[in-house]
């Protein structure tokens, strides 16, 4: 028997060998502005860092898609692992925030001239976040009500329970995503300022400061309310709040 050939590609495709052709990298490559197209160097910076975020969220929303799909079909381990790991590539789009720290906020202006009206409000990834973090709340929800579930109560006997993971995995998403916005608030900010308007003609300031207050599960984080206030010193807590 002859031995196997390594060398000879058998992937059909563009590409000069099988791993451009299975990752597409002659189209992936190609996707960024050439250098005679670009009104300063730094863009191809500004390029990669969006256009990576964005496939870091298309990864993201597919697991979220999935995770909902198995809580519906009373899944959990299934959901929380997946949930796991849209999560951390929402931590891998937030660290890869710090080369926008690179960008001198002179140099961006001559950038700015040819965004256009585009936004990071009309990302597909970020939209497809806020839909499927929706589903995968109400999913979550239909879940306690179908099976007459106490959350809090459940926090509090404690022991491994599949459904307070699950509620952890749903809250460490939710933290993640708000990472997000307060670290890219704080970059956009330290490139542009604060009193000034966006590509869309909107505030700045007062566009991301409401979004940083957002929250996909807001009777998740009450839980954690609700536990101090059960807590030993909730007494002493509610007698401070009056």
């Amino acid at each position: 028997m002859l031995p196997k050939d390594y060398k000879t590609q058998v992937l059909s495709g563009e590409g000069a060998n099988d791993y451009a052709r299975y990752m597409r990298t002659d189209s992936l490559l190609a996707l960024q502005r050439s250098p005679d197209e670009v009104v300063h160097r730094d863009e191809l910076l500004f390029q990669v860092v969006h256009q990576s975020t964005e496939l870091w969220l298309k990864l993201a929303c597919a697991e979220v898609e999935t995770a909902t799909a198995a809580i519906r079909e009373g899944h959990l381990e299934q959901a929380t692992s997946l949930l796991r790991r849209a999560a951390l590539s929402v931590q891998l789009v937030t660290e890869q925030l710090e080369m926008l720290r690179h960008l001198s906020p002179w140099d961006f202006q001559t950038i700015r001239t040819v965004l256009g009206h585009g936004s990071g409000a009309d990302s597909p990834g970020w939209r497809a976040v806020q839909r499927h973090s929706r589903a995968l709340g109400q999913a979550f929800g239909a879940l306690l009500q179908e099976r007459e579930l106490n959350l809090t109560q459940m926090y509090q006997d404690g022991g491994h329970n599949p459904v307070v993971t699950l509620a952890e995995a749903l809250i460490e998403w939710d933290e993640r995503v708000s990472i997000w916005r307060v670290r890219h608030y704080k970059v956009i900010t330290l490139i542009i300022g604060h009193d000034v308007v966006g590509t869309q003609g909107t505030p700045v300031q007062e566009v991301l400061t409401r979004l940083i207050a957002h929250r996909f599960f807001p009777e998740l984080w009450q839980v954690r309310a609700d536990l101090t206030r059960r807590g030993p010193l909730g007494a002493d807590q509610a007698a401070a709040d009056a």
